[in-house]
C-alpha cells in the first residue's frame, strides 16, 4: 500500500484492477480490515469522465459503516446536492413523484454529486488509512494457478497476489481471463449525457424524469448551480455541442429550460448484463466488471460501491462464496428494474404511451407502491 509514485511492489494479497469507486471502496475496506493490497489504475489521476451522478441512502449508510465518525460521509454530502424527490412528467405534465424523505435510513434523499467527488472522498479516505493508487498501470495479462494469481502490465511489471479483483469495467480484463461469461445485450438507442448551467423552472429539488415522442430526459441538480442531462437520442452526435443540447431541451421540455452553458457532454450507449458468475477461482467480479445496466435510477456506481463493500468483508473473513451469493441476485434485481423503467421510458409506441401515461398517476396515489419504488431507488432492500 504505497503511494502513487512508487514503483510497483511484486507481491501483495489481494490485487484490485481498476481505481474507480468500486476498486476505491474496496481497498478502503480492505485497508480497514489490516489486509495487504495492491490498487492499479490505468488512467493517471483526474483522467476520469464524470458518468455517474447521484449517492443513494444506501450507500451513504455503507461509508458510514467504513467510517462510523461520520466523516466519509459527511464530506460527501457536503460536496452535494440533497434532492428528496423524483418527478415523472410527460413534457411539463407532471404524472407521478416518488419520494425519499420518509425512507427509513439517516439518509432519507438522493444526493447529487459528480463521480470525481465520490471517488475524491474515498481516495482521501483510502490515503488516511495508509493506501493508495498504483498508476498508470494498465493490466494486459492475468493468469492463476494453484498458489495464487500473476498480473502483468503493458511495461513488463509482474505482481504476484492470493487473489485478483476486477473492478475494472464492463470490458473487465479480470473477467476475460477468468473466462466468466457476461450475458445481455445492448439498447438501441444512443444517450447524450450533458452537464450545463441553465435556468429549470422546477428548480434544484427535484430529479425529473420526462417522457416525450422523441424519447425520454432525465434532469438533475448538480452542485454549483449546475445540471445533469441524460436523453435517449436515435443518433446523437459524439460530441454534442450547445446548440444541440438547447435544440434538444426545447424540443422534450419546451418553455422549461434556458441553457446558458455547456461544461461537459459525451454521447454513450448502454448494456443490460450480468456476469454469469462473481468468482472463478482466485479471481473476483465487482462492480461493471459484473454488471451494466441502464442509467435509469442511478443504480450503478451505487451497487458497485456496495460489490466492494461486500467483497472486502468476504475476503476479511473468507466467505468468498457467500460474496457471489449475497451481490449477484442484487445485480440481477437492478437489471431487471432499470431494463423494465428503461423500456417504459423509450417505447415510441403511442398506444403503450397513452396507457403508461394514464396509469401512472393511478399507481403514483397508491402510497405502498411508492414507498416501495423509493426503497428499491435508494437500495435499502439491499442491506
Amino acid at each position: 500500500m504505497t503511494s502513487t509514485a512508487a514503483a510497483l511492489p511484486t507481491r501483495t494479497d489481494v490485487a484490485v484492477v481498476g481505481a474507480g469507486p468500486t476498486g476505491l471502496a474496496l481497498a478502503v475496506t480492505l485497508a480497514e480490515a489490516g489486509i495487504d493490497f495492491v490498487l492499479l489504475d490505468r488512467q493517471a489521476e483526474g483522467a476520469n469522465t464524470s458518468r455517474a451522478a447521484v449517492v443513494h441512502a444506501r450507500t451513504l449508510e455503507v461509508l458510514d459503516e467504513l467510517d462510523p465518525s461520520g466523516t466519509l460521509s459527511g464530506d460527501l454530502i457536503g460536496r452535494g446536492v440533497r434532492v428528496s424527490r423524483f418527478r415523472i412528467r410527460d413534457g411539463a405534465r407532471p404524472l407521478a413523484a416518488v419520494d425519499f424523505d420518509g425512507l427509513p435510513t439517516a439518509h432519507p434523499y438522493a444526493l447529487m454529486v459528480p463521480q470525481y467527488e465520490t471517488e475524491a472522498v474515498l481516495l482521501e479516505r483510502l490515503r488516511a488509512l495508509g493506501g493508495d493508487v498504483h498508476r498508470p498501470y494498465e493490466v494486459t495479462s492475468v493468469t492463476q494457478d494453484a498458489d495464487g494469481v500473476t498480473l502483468t502490465t503493458a511495461t513488463g511489471e509482474t505482481l504476484r497476489a492470493a487473489h485478483a479483483v476486477g473492478a475494472d469495467g464492463m470490458h473487465s480484463v479480470v473477467r476475460g481471463a477468468a473466462g466468466i461469461a457476461f450475458e445481455g445485450s445492448a439498447y438501441g438507442e444512443s444517450f447524450v449525457l450533458a452537464d450545463v448551467v441553465m435556468d429549470w423552472a422546477p428548480g434544484p429539488h427535484e430529479v425529473t424524469l420526462a417522457f416525450g415522442a422523441a424519447g425520454p430526459t432525465v434532469i438533475a441538480p448538480l452542485p454549483g448551480g449546475h445540471y445533469r442531462i441524460v436523453a435517449a437520442v436515435a443518433e446523437a452526435p459524439a460530441e454534442p455541442d450547445l446548440a444541440f443540447v438547447r435544440d434538444l431541451m426545447d424540443e422534450r421540455v419546451p418553455g422549461r429550460a434556458a441553457v446558458r452553458e455547456l461544461v461537459w457532454s459525451s454521447r454513450f450507449r448502454i448494456h443490460h448484463r450480468v456476469a454469469d458468475r462473481y468468482r472463478a477461482g482466485r479471481l473476483l467480479l465487482a462492480g461493471d466488471a459484473a454488471h451494466v445496466h441502464s442509467p435509469a435510477g442511478g443504480q450503478g456506481m451505487n451497487t458497485g460501491i456496495q460489490d466492494g463493500y461486500a467483497l472486502g468483508r468476504a475476503l476479511a473473513t473468507g466467505d468468498l462464496d457467500g460474496y457471489e451469493a449475497r451481490r449477484r441476485p442484487v445485480a440481477r434485481r437492478v437489471v431487471a428494474l432499470t431494463h423494465r423503467m428503461t423500456r417504459a421510458a423509450t417505447t415510441r409506441n403511442p398506444v403503450l404511451r397513452a396507457a403508461r401515461n394514464a396509469l401512472l398517476p393511478l399507481l403514483a396515489r397508491i402510497p405502498a407502491l411508492r414507498d416501495r419504488l423509493a426503497t428499491e431507488l435508494a437500495e435499502l432492500n439491499y442491506r
